[in-house]
């Protein structure tokens, strides 16, 4: 079974596709990760859908087929040409999958690197997916140890200090902008987490929040986590308010806009609109004295972090690039000690065979046969101690495969290294 991830990102892909590849909501989730389990070539799936990406990551029988099959399944629910998608896509296999896997963890291949939501999301999209028997053990191997190297990453560097979100981005360039924040209104739809990040972000640059959503209980519970007062708004007033509000944050999960062009009206002030929401809340709207910036029109600010954020993504890179290959070392050693506890499974299994023959025919006394027990396990355990050590070793070469058929042909062992089920997914808590 290989590794096999396919990604849509910044990188690759621009707003307009984007929005028409993310996946709003659980039920469209579920039902797109439950078409990638019915194919043959792909037997587990997780699927992570953010602002900025969309990530498949899989563990398949067949990397070509399956990439070919993942992709016609995405045109489909997309609705965008199987060839435009296909030419568009990073698609990673084995190495690679996990290096890039690594790297989203670790929020390197982020709009803003360093960024912290990145571990949260792909914790969520792991949760749902062993939720509903989406993976079982390949997976949830790569996805604990891309969680390790994202804290490792995060313990070395300091690249989720400072400006590292695309809501506090958005914030940043508000306040770039209005420069003397005390007393401004800014209004942020939706009660969701980035909202919840947009307020932190907001009320720390000096603004008045104003909040609304179409779910008042949630939004007046958001704000009262706040120890600053945050203003909420009944949603049946958001006309209004985005017409006498100067600075508006929009994050919201709805599949289509919100924010139309019949509900903006002409203002004698400047007003500044930020969509962080994938697909965008804002529609298409031509108003004077009004600026809408997309995600994608925050890279900006994002380049100019870059080159600050440079010599710590060096040492974030050299983090990865070390613990992927660890990775693949420890996989091997996964295969290796089922083989050797099976070496001295079957060396107890004989002890026993022989003991009860040699008392059945009187060679030696039941009150000597726990002693004789311990004599026999210590000269298998110093007889097998050496080999041992040698196979764990070889399992690092290249040649794993060959030295675990050699030793479980040599000692007659059986050839499948999953019956202690020892390693079944290890069952780990998500921090």
């Amino acid at each position: 079974m290989s590794y096999l991830s396919i990604s849509f990102s910044h990188k690759n892909t621009d707003i307009q596709t984007r929005e028409k590849l993310a996946f709003p909501n659980e039920e469209n989730k579920d039902r797109f990760l439950k078409q990638l389990i019915d194919d043959e070539n792909i037997r587990e799936a997780i699927l992570l859908s953010t602002c900025n990406r969309v990530e498949i990551i899989t563990a398949v029988n067949n990397t070509s087929k399956a990439s070919k099959s993942i992709i016609k399944k995405l045109s489909n629910y997309s609705k965008i040409d199987f060839e435009d998608l296909y030419d568009r896509a990073d698609i990673y296999e084995n190495d690679g999958a996990i290096h890039h896997l690594f790297s989203v963890a670790s929020a390197l291949d982020s709009l803003v690197i360093g960024e912290t939501q990145i571990v949260g999301q792909l914790k969520d999209a792991f949760r749902f997916s062993l939720a509903k028997n989406y993976c079982e053990q390949k997976l949830p191997r790569a996805l604990h140890y891309s969680f390790k190297c994202a804290a490792a990453v995060r313990n070395a560097t300091s690249l989720g200090t400072g400006s590292v979100s695309v809501a506090s981005t958005a914030v940043a360039k508000a306040k770039e902008i209005i420069k003397n924040t005390a007393g401004v209104k800014a209004l942020v739809i939706g009660a969701g987490e980035m909202s919840e990040l947009t307020i932190k972000h907001l009320l720390s640059a000096g603004f008045d929040v104003i909040l609304t959503s179409r779910d008042i209980k949630k939004a007046q519970i958001l704000a009262d986590t706040f120890e600053e007062h945050i203003k909420v708004e009944e949603y049946s007033k958001l006309e209004e308010l985005l017409n006498e509000t100067p600075v508006m944050i929009t994050a919201t999960s709805a599949p289509y806009p919100i924010i139309t062009q019949d509900m903006t009206h002409e203002c004698s002030f400047e007003r500044y609109w930020f969509d962080i929401a994938v697909p965008r809340d804002i529609d298409d709207i031509e108003s004077s004295n009004l600026m809408i910036y997309s995600v994608d029109d925050l890279q900006d600010i994002v380049n100019s972090n870059m080159s600050l954020r440079a010599e710590q993504a060096k040492t974030a890179y050299s983090i990865v690039n070390k613990m992927s290959l660890e990775f693949f070392e420890w996989l091997k050693s996964l295969e290796i000690e089922p083989v050797v506890k099976h070496m001295y499974t079957k060396a107890d299994e004989i002890i026993e065979k022989k003991l009860n023959n040699a008392m059945k025919k009187g060679f030696i006394n039941r009150d000597d046969e726990e002693n004789i027990r311990k004599l026999c396990q210590t000269v298998i355990n110093e007889y097998l101690h050496l080999p041992q050590k040698q196979i764990k070793t070889l399992s690092k070469d290249n040649q794993c495969d060959i030295v675990v058929g050699t030793v479980q042909s040599i000692f007659g062992l059986s050839s499948d290294a999953n019956m202690l089920n020892i390693h079944n997914c290890d069952k780990f808590k998500i921090n």
